[in-house]
């Protein structure tokens, strides 16, 4: 017995119509992810724009300090000590407790909220002498302590989740070899205070709860940010770090200077297109669906 089947223009209609309001919801959702992107891609935001960010009471210098990159402090209204100590020319400017300096403080301390939260793995807390590849660490016991060479040997994201305090000893004993690693890619995240002692050679983007003081004659490649006390420095040169290449955690190129106040609060030209395309295809897929 032959059978049948009947051909339907209708069933057709219906298969091809779930067929491109299946391709439309896929379109709209790869629409939204790239609109997320942009959020995702600068774990520092605004604070990227400092090369040194204090709290309270003050972001105090002593002697011929060099710094590349903004100087901040909020709520705290004192930068003292520039000059003697100096911004190079057209890599930033001194922000004293205005909203720029405020944003850059909240987008710290949510940046050392991601950076605290990933997952680590364990190892010593003496870092001299050790050779690390990319990785997010802890120390086993007791807090961090560099008296000696860290090398890090290739590109990629290092993350330093000190318990309490970090201390790089002093007499030009301490440093951070970053070997093919960018010091944008390097984090320290110090729940209390950090010091980077006399003449040491520091690299990466120390984050603190409290405090951060370098001493005399210590420089430091990448960002000296502080929430809630000061930053002391001391005849240094900070130079914040450029570039980066971690996905997730990528900084941008340091600008000349900061953007107007107004170029700061909101998305983009190119980033409102995004979201009005990205809700344009969502809506246009769910009326289809709805049609069948």
């Amino acid at each position: 017995m032959n059978t049948q089947i009947a051909y339907s223009p209708q069933s057709s209609r219906s298969r091809r119509g779930q067929k491109y309001a299946g391709m439309l919801a896929n379109i709209a959702v790869a629409g939204l992810l790239a609109v997320s992107v942009p959020a995702m891609a600068q774990v520092l935001g605004t604070a990227s724009n400092f090369a040194v960010l204090g709290a309270t009471p003050s972001v105090a210098n002593t002697g011929p300090t060099v710094v590349s990159g903004s100087i901040g402090v909020f709520p705290a209204l004192i930068i003292s000590g520039f000059p003697p100590g100096l911004i190079t020319p057209g890599t930033g400017s001194l922000r004293f407790g205005d909203a720029v300096a405020q944003q850059a403080q909240t987008d710290n301390t949510a940046a050392f909220g991601v950076l605290t939260g990933l997952a680590s793995a364990a190892i010593p807390a003496q870092l001299g002498g050790q050779v690390l590849g990319p990785g997010v660490y802890r120390p086993i016991v007791g807090d961090f302590d560099l008296t000696g060479t860290l090398t890090l040997t290739v590109p990629g994201l290092y993350v330093f989740q000190t318990a309490a305090g970090f201390v790089t000893s002093s007499g030009g004993t301490s440093a951070v070899n970053v070997g093919g690693a960018s010091p944008c890619d390097i984090w320290w995240t110090v729940p209390s205070s950090a010091t980077i002692g006399t003449g040491s050679v520091m690299a990466g983007n120390v984050l603190a709860l409290t405090s951060i003081t370098i001493g005399t004659g210590a420089s430091l490649n990448g960002r000296a940010l502080a929430q809630t006390g000061t930053v002391t420095l001391a005849s240094n040169a900070v130079t914040a770090c450029a570039g980066g290449s971690t996905p997730g955690f990528i900084v941008p190129p340091l600008p000349a200077a900061l953007p107007p106040l107004n170029a700061m609060g909101g998305p983009t030209l190119s980033e409102w297109a995004m979201i009005l395309l990205a809700g344009l295809l969502a809506i246009a897929g769910a009326s289809t669906l709805r049609r069948q």
